[in-house]
């Protein structure tokens, strides 16, 4: 015979009140997590400033055969270099078998005579010196870290030292003969 005294129990196991009231507290705790947690997790998402500068429009006419600029963009160190006709006969002459990270110089440039590489040593993330007139550029004419010893040629590729890859080259195109876009 059932226990007409208590309200919780069903002789023909439905639902009961303490199964409606377990329900109610488990969603208004997993809402209540949810709206806790999901400000933690949009911080994350980039801020309106960095998504700004996903892409960058740089003018080239400004910078003279020989020369390197430096932009920054999504809060990194961008290397446009201006090569000359010896920069790009070296970088192309370089036999792939010598390199440690082995890219030919047309895998790397969209135009000869323009390279844009992000100015971030592979090996533990510091910028390379060489963009600026009187600064070392190591062993092979191109960038050289100095914390760590690592020489990249003409080309931002890895000759000498501890970095394992060459310089990045990021997303980019040329818009006109004189501007480019990165990102």
């Amino acid at each position: 015979m059932a226990d007409t005294a208590n309200p919780t129990s069903t002789p023909s196991g439905g639902t009961t009140r303490r199964d409606f009231l377990d329900l109610v507290t488990w969603s208004t705790l997993a809402v209540g997590t949810a709206a806790v947690v999901w400000p933690l997790i949009d911080q994350m998402n980039p801020s309106a400033d960095v998504l700004a500068l996903s892409s960058i429009e740089v003018d080239l006419s400004q910078v003279p055969v020989g020369q390197a600029v430096t932009v920054k963009w999504r809060g990194k160190p961008v290397f446009i270099r201006h090569r000359t006709e010896e920069e790009i006969k070296e970088a192309e002459a370089v036999p792939l078998g010598e390199l440690r990270d082995p890219q030919t110089d047309e895998q790397r440039v969209k135009k000869p005579e323009w390279l844009v590489v992000i100015g971030v040593c592979t090996h533990l993330g510091c910028v390379p010196l060489g963009n600026k007139p009187g600064e070392p550029r190591g062993d092979y004419g191109g960038w050289f870290c100095p914390c760590h010893g690592s020489h990249y040629d003409t080309s931002g590729r890895i000759r000498k030292g501890p970095a394992p890859l060459n310089l990045t080259v990021p997303d980019y195109a040329f818009l006109t003969d004189t501007s480019v876009r990165i990102g």
